[in-house]
């Protein structure tokens, strides 16, 4: 055909309409979804909202915070630092949430359990808690305790309402600010040993533990949240008065963490009892930060 001829019949054609980019054809059948559609809208809302229905449930029942449970009943620590008082302490204790942690306390600041926090010291300050020695699992306190019928090792009891707070029953970090916990377990002992013991005859694998765990008795009052004591501390209750008597305390000066030095890494890693010794003296108070007196109130 000649080129004049073809360019004729060319223009004889209609021009078919330009779409813009992002516009779509007419949908011959509005009552019908394009798969496309459906596949973008779908991936808008999953982009909103990944799990719909996690999200439904969770807005419909959402774990309580724990720093919402309400209280019971209240204990009170007067303090002193270097002999001279500094106020007094009040706590809420969550008798419904953890009764078997909250009983444990209060025993202890009441002195039903034998012994009482009555003179005992706090033995560390940390940026974001402070945290009181407790009793001896062994000597004078231990003895004091049997003759009543109390036990300074951890219940079990103590490690379920603990498993139970991680799980559920609180949503997010448990030891937040104000909250006044126990150390029910060390996160950080290692795992058990195996090793082949005979028993009548046979041998038998058995598990050698290492190292000792927590007696239940120590505890911390948090000044900031401290996420970190999740793995190690139950919740038992949260100050409802004297956090300025608490932040005094943060405030005492303590003795310098050296866990950076090389000299201490080389001594820990081989083992030097020297600086087992120094890590247990790290952030304690140069200060005598005392309970002069505790108990429960009401």
């Amino acid at each position: 055909m000649h080129c004049s001829a073809r360019l004729f019949y060319h223009n004889l054609i209609p021009p078919k309409p330009l779409l813009a980019p992002s516009a779509s054809p007419p949908n011959p059948n509005p009552n019908f979804i394009l798969r496309r559609d459906f596949a973008a809208s779908s991936l808008l809302l999953l982009l909103v909202n990944p799990d719909p229905l996690k999200s439904e449930a969770t807005n419909n029942n959402p774990p309580p915070n724990c720093a919402d449970l309400a209280p019971t009943k209240q204990a009170f620590l007067d303090i002193s630092i270097d002999g001279e008082p500094i106020g007094r302490i009040t706590i809420g204790l969550y008798g419904d949430a953890v009764p078997a942690g909250a009983s444990r306390f209060g025993k202890l600041v009441s002195g039903a359990a034998g012994v009482s926090y009555r003179r005992k010291e706090f033995v560390k300050i940390m940026p974001n808690y402070v945290q009181h020695g407790g009793l001896r699992s062994y000597g004078a306190d231990a003895e004091l305790a049997r003759k009543t019928g109390s036990n300074l090792s951890v219940m079990d009891s103590l490690v379920n309402e603990w498993e139970k707070q991680n799980e559920s029953s609180c949503q997010g970090t448990k030891n937040v600010a104000n909250s006044v916990s126990i150390i029910v377990r060390d996160p950080l002992k290692p795992p058990p040993k195996m090793k082949l013991v005979a028993r009548k005859g046979k041998l038998e694998i058995d598990e050698e533990q290492i190292g000792t765990d927590p007696n239940g008795t120590e505890f911390v009052i948090v000044t900031r949240d401290s996420p970190e004591l999740d793995g190690s501390a139950l919740v038992v209750g949260r100050v409802v008065e004297g956090m300025d008597v608490v932040h005094r305390i943060a405030k005492v000066k303590t003795v310098q963490e050296n866990t950076t030095s090389p000299y201490f890494r080389v001594a820990k890693l081989i083992g030097d009892k020297r600086a087992v010794v120094a890590e247990r003296g790290f952030n304690r108070p140069y200060s005598k930060v005392v309970v002069t007196n505790c108990g429960l109130m009401g």
